[in-house]
């Protein structure tokens, strides 16, 4: 449901407007969507679109944090402040820009975090339907979680906005689908339980997570069938309970035994990420 609505500003200062939504059951469980003054309301298959949007929504807001991700390495990631819709670059580039923020919750209150600047190349663009937020978040979720896999993100106490690409190397045009990273069904079973051991058994008092988020299936370069069987395949091997609709799930006790080796992952993650000093360099010895 809407709880209320506000005129808001973009980075240019052009005018939005910014729609609290709530979960009717729940309605302590909310989100902002904000949207230009420029969305085209009038277009079915905008409309069709901003309603699969929704549908999405209301199943994450379900979860104890509806804004807390998991990298492939292991990183629970919370993802905040991104100011929508995309705005033209002010740097003269040929880019449209998206400014965010991404924290890491480890259950310990750490202060690393990256601001983010999430470049979309023109060419990119002309997929995307529009640059505003029910068409574009998912995606650019999914690149900040890929760039922080490839080791192209640094979590710091404090420091400037990061560069994200986003280019045509996150798409395949003859699939006409997003590509991030090929996984195999044991890569999806051990992603989706580091998600219930963090999102549920460490940051989220052991209620349960949504474990068929679309988001995820586009992230692993899978579908939300093939993650309902790893899903189940996690409760055979007695590491998950299933909820009744089975699309959530809590970890059992047999999954929060191995706290040592998602920690060790964790420290594993943030030594990948942390720039890397050349001590050759130090003594004057280069190849220039």
């Amino acid at each position: 449901m809407v709880v209320s609505s506000s005129v808001g500003q973009d980075f240019s200062g052009n005018p939005t407007t910014r729609f609290m939504l709530a979960l009717v059951a729940d309605q302590s469980k909310t989100q902002v969507l904000e949207l230009s003054d420029k969305f085209d309301f009038s277009r079915a298959d905008m409309l069709a679109e901003v309603g699969v949007y929704l549908g999405e929504t209301a199943k994450r807001l379900k979860n104890p944090q509806q804004d807390y991700y998991l990298t492939l390495h292991g990183l629970p990631l919370s993802f905040e402040k991104f100011t929508w819709p995309f705005h033209a670059s002010t740097s003269g580039a040929d880019t449209f820009l998206v400014h965010g923020e991404v924290h890491l919750q480890d259950g310990e209150g750490s202060p690393l975090h990256a601001k983010v600047a999430a470049s979309m190349t023109v060419t990119f663009a002309e997929i995307v339907k529009a640059p505003e937020q029910p068409f574009s978040e998912g995606f650019i979720y999914n690149a900040v979680r890929k760039t922080m896999d490839q080791g192209q993100l640094e979590l710091v106490k404090s420091g400037n906005r990061q560069p994200v690409p986003v280019t045509t190397r996150f798409y395949s045009p003859w699939k006409k689908r997003f590509n991030f990273n090929d996984t195999t069904e044991g890569q999806r079973q051990e992603f989706l339980a580091a998600k219930v051991f963090w999102l549920s058994g460490v940051l989220g008092d052991g209620k349960p997570v949504w474990l068929l988020d679309p988001r995820d299936a586009q992230y692993l370069n899978s579908t939300v069938e093939e993650l309902k069987k790893t899903t189940a395949a996690l409760a055979g091997e007695g590491l998950i309970h299933l909820a009744a609709d089975t699309e959530y799930a809590t970890p059992t006790e047999a999954l929060m035994g191995h706290r040592s080796q998602y920690q060790a992952e964790l420290a594993h993650a943030l030594a990948f990420i942390k720039p890397t000093f050349n001590e050759d360099m130090r003594s004057g010895h280069t190849n220039m």
